[in-house]
């Protein structure tokens, strides 16, 4: 029997600065979406392999917490520069476990590089409070960190989003346990040489690769004290749960239903390639793609244009593949059941073949109008390059659609009219909200999280709220000075 080279070595766990081999013999295959081709495997571990990345991280835990911040921030000023040195292989590797096209991949570490800026900038802005509250009593607050953390990462961006967790959780003190998805576990790796590299101390930042197993045992293991999660809702609220359950923190992305609102007076042009743009970027497996737009009144003209510029969209050129050969079918079929439904498609993805990867993963660009608020693609997250068009006569109609959705990731209006923008901004069901901007994503150090079922814990997973969330407060009163009795505080 011939046995298949892989383009890449098989995964291993990475503990204690060590690349570790999984005594479980349970792997996984990991294919490129763009070629379809087998290119590495990757261990489902289980809890035994948990136990040991949590025991290495509890054992640097001490040192590392008490290495002051400023000289902390020197590693990652360090791996700052490591990033940028290594970007075009860190896009290229996006691109080959993920299917995303080099621009979007090399965009992508970006993101990575300006979050890792930001975890520099946190001795500013955690520095403590001291007050002298009475006479001769001085009270001090300082933020600690929490000890071993989880982050749990999904497939759709391999570099960006263990960069929303790993720069501030441990500039801030904490040491970490990554899960990268099983279905993108080649990006970590990198992550974590480049770390070594930088100067990081071992068991600081600990890799365990898995499936749901591995998840649950996150969960529910007793020494690890919060846990960060992005994906779907479904596995969201179940990691929120079970997480809280055990006394841990939690704070756990889901999906998303993004409206974008186009009221006729809309600069024509920039709404069609900023929607077009939206729903198609990272072939719409973003949690902030725009998937549904809602006309408001005569926009038949911007309807046109949009349709012209995603006609422009062309699969292994400018738009990438989708994950996986089950997400491909899974997003046809919601073509296909709009379509019986009685919604007209403008423009169709399906059945798009990229000529010499004929076995890559690919769904082009799909626009379909009159789409009916019950209708399951006006309600569900496709995770596609797919844009549902429904209509309403007014504005409060738009944004009664908008409301009654489970989500409340983001939301978005596109008109020339400054009270119309002002009034989505104020009733809108989000937490974020664009105006003709289809992909609201703000950036450092203004924090990335949405509402309702788009996210389930408190605080957010970027930027200045996520200080409170890797951290906790310590108030110290201290009184010297026994002559200096003046009233009760004293």
């Amino acid at each position: 029997m011939e046995v298949q080279t892989l383009k890449y070595p098989a995964i291993r766990n990475y503990v204690a600065g060590q690349s570790v081999e999984d005594a479980s013999t349970a792997t996984m295959d990991v294919f490129s979406p763009l070629s379809g081709a087998l290119i590495s495997t990757v261990p489902l571990s289980g809890a035994a392999a948990l136990d040991a990345a949590v025991e290495a991280a509890k054992t640097a835990f001490p040192s590392w917490s008490a290495t002051p911040i400023k000289e902390r921030v020197q590693i990652f000023y360090r791996y700052k520069t490591l990033l940028e040195r290594d970007m075009k292989a860190l896009a290229e590797l996006v691109r080959e476990e993920n299917g995303k096209t080099f621009d979007e991949a090399r965009a992508e570490v970006e993101k990575a590089i300006e979050l890792t800026e930001f975890a520099c900038s946190m001795p500013q802005l955690i520095a403590g409070e001291v007050l002298e509250v009475s006479k001769g009593v001085e009270a001090r607050v300082e933020r600690r960190p929490l000890g071993v953390v989880a982050s749990i990462a999904p497939f759709n961006f391999p570099n960006m989003v263990p960069h929303w967790t790993i720069p501030n959780a441990l500039v801030l003190g904490n040491t970490m346990v990554l899960k990268p998805s099983e279905q993108v576990p080649l990006s970590a790796v990198k992550i974590a040489e480049l770390l070594k590299e930088a100067g990081l101390p071992d068991g600081v930042l600990n890799i365990v690769n898995g499936d749901k197993t591995i998840v649950e045992a996150i969960c529910d293991h007793p020494d690890i004290q919060a846990v960060s999660f992005v994906g779907s809702t479904k596995i969201a609220k179940v990691v929120y749960i079970r997480a809280t359950s055990n006394l841990k923190r939690c704070v756990a992305l889901g999906g998303a239903k993004n409206h974008l609102m186009v009221l006729p007076d809309a600069h024509p042009d920039m709404t069609a390639s900023n929607v077009a743009a939206s729903m198609s970027g990272c072939a719409g497996q973003r949690c902030m793609a725009g998937s549904t737009m809602v006309g408001v009144g005569a926009v038949d003209h911007i309807v046109a244009k949009l349709v012209e510029e995603a006609r422009k969209i062309v699969p292994g050129e400018n738009l990438g593949s989708v994950i996986s050969r089950e997400a491909k079918e899974r997003i046809e079929q919601h073509i296909a059941e709009a379509e019986a439904a009685g919604a007209k498609v403008l423009l169709d993805g399906r059945g798009a073949v990229v000529p010499g990867h004929e076995d890559g993963y690919y769904v082009g660009p799909t626009v379909i109008d009159y789409v009916k608020p019950d209708m399951r693609i006006a309600k569900e997250e496709v995770f596609g390059p797919v844009l549902a068009i429904m209509r309403t006569n007014t504005l409060d109609e738009a944004l009664a659609i908008e409301n009654s959705s489970n989500y409340g990731n983001a939301a978005a209006v596109f008109t020339q009219s400054g009270s119309h923008a002002r009034y989505v901004m104020d009733n809108a069901s989000a937490g974020m909200i664009g105006v003709n901007i289809g992909v609201p994503v703000p950036r450092e150090p203004f924090s990335f999280g949405g509402w309702n079922e788009s996210k389930f814990g408190a605080c957010d997973i970027t930027g200045k709220s996520s200080i409170e969330f890797w951290t906790q407060l310590k108030k110290t009163t201290v009184k010297w000075n026994p002559e200096s009795r003046v009233n009760w505080m004293s």
